[in-house]
């Protein structure tokens, strides 16, 4: 058994999503969980600048003895998730590999549809994976700039014409282009999934990211015997790199129950 915690970086507070779900499937782990709040949203940004970022935020979370690290950042898992498993001397697990099998799994026509950061989309990532895996696929990648910023502002509610409005623009050429299965392809999208449902339909089967790299690491884990198993509960720490003072109320939609934990405040420039 190891009881060393499992590590969790994104750009924002929208990898709170895949530690809702690491809380679920690994209930047993601790998990020490960076939002860098001050550089969000990363989508736009350079490759080189993505890469200097996620570094800066391994070296941060690496000031623990973490026993595997998970990356809940679309963008930064299409562009750097080979350069931090090269550096790295623990288990890097990104969303893309596990997400693309799932999605392989579901769809009935083979189309597939990607929503993501704009750089998610330019990596190309996405795409080489679903075609590595089933070269019959056709995938239809569509880039979301405006999501991440909405989300992180609480707009993620049904009636909410702003979202919706946005939502509708982006998914329409994807619903024409008949895609059956939809990756929502950055960890902040599930606290849209309802609207996103609700403008897909039920013809349409949506795939989160956050979740099924929760699965991917919970098996690695098991087949290198890093497990902290039995009937204890793990904790979650949280750190931020800008304005603790609101992370509690914006956490808690992220994670869907009230959260009593502050987050301390993180000088990322200094990693």
């Amino acid at each position: 058994m190891d009881l060393r915690p499992i590590g969790v970086f994104d750009s924002g507070l929208g990898g709170l999503t895949a530690v809702r779900s690491l809380r679920e499937i690994l209930p047993s782990e601790d998990l020490i969980y960076f939002g860098d709040t001050a550089r969000v949203p990363y989508g736009g940004r350079a490759r080189e600048t993505l890469l200097k970022y996620a570094r800066q935020d391994v070296r941060f979370l690496r000031t623990f003895d973490l026993k595997a690290i998970l990356i809940a950042c679309g963008t930064v898992s299409t562009t750097s998730l080979e350069a931090l498993q090269a550096e790295n001397d623990l288990p890097v697990v990104g969303v893309v590999e596990p997400t693309c099998r799932r999605a392989l799994l579901v769809t009935k026509n083979k189309r597939v549809g990607v929503i993501a950061t704009l750089a998610s989309i330019r990596s190309g990532a996405y795409e080489a994976a679903l075609r590595r895996l089933d070269p019959a696929v056709q995938v239809y990648g569509r880039p979301c700039p405006l999501f991440v910023p909405l989300v992180e502002n609480g707009r993620v509610n049904r009636g909410d014409v702003v979202i919706e409005t946005v939502a509708r623009e982006y998914l329409r050429p994807l619903l024409e282009d008949g895609v059956d299965t939809l990756i929502l392809g950055c960890t902040h999208y599930p606290l849209l999934q309802e609207i996103i449902a609700d403008i897909c339909g039920p013809g349409v089967t949506l795939v989160s990211a956050g979740e099924e790299s929760a699965f991917e690491l919970k098996r690695l884990l098991k087949a290198r015997g890093l497990r902290a198993e039995g009937d204890r509960r793990g904790e979650t720490a949280f750190y931020v790199s800008e304005r603790p003072e609101n992370f509690e109320d914006i956490a808690s939609l992220f994670l869907r129950e009230d959260l009593h934990h502050a987050a301390r405040r993180v000088d990322i420039d200094q990693y």
